[in-house]
């Protein structure tokens, strides 16, 4: 879904259609109100198989760039990659943040630091 949303804002589309499911909708929601994506809703799609469920996400750009700069995926399903609340650091000298699936759901490091919990540490983004 990152790779995705990444690719689509390199090329210069103005939405992008990402597979739905609970926890990309989440992970959206915070990459949103972090200021790195624009308006997201829930839409169907019909097809042969039957009714398919999407998430179309609106891109943000500034002065021509994309918002995001760059991404790196951390957890991976071979190897999970967890932290703990005073491990949390930076990313990119406070330029980008680190995105976790904590016990309170999925949340940004800077809320989960606030909220005292760790976690899995899924990705970064700058």
């Amino acid at each position: 879904m990152l790779i995705q949303i990444k690719n689509a804002q390199a090329v210069g589309l103005e939405r992008v259609l990402i597979p739905f499911s609970n926890m990309s909708l989440a992970i959206v929601g915070v990459l949103k109100e972090k200021g790195f994506l624009g308006e997201f809703e829930k839409k169907k799609k019909k097809s042969r198989k039957g009714e398919l469920n999407f998430i179309e996400v609106k891109l943000r750009y500034d002065n021509g760039e994309g918002a995001i700069k760059g991404l790196k995926l951390v957890s991976k399903p071979s190897r999970r990659i967890y932290s703990g609340r005073k491990d949390l650091k930076q990313v990119m000298s406070g330029y980008g943040m680190s995105v976790l699936t904590t016990p309170r759901g999925i949340l940004s490091g800077d809320d989960a630091k606030k909220q005292n919990v760790g976690g899995e540490l899924l990705f970064e983004i700058w």
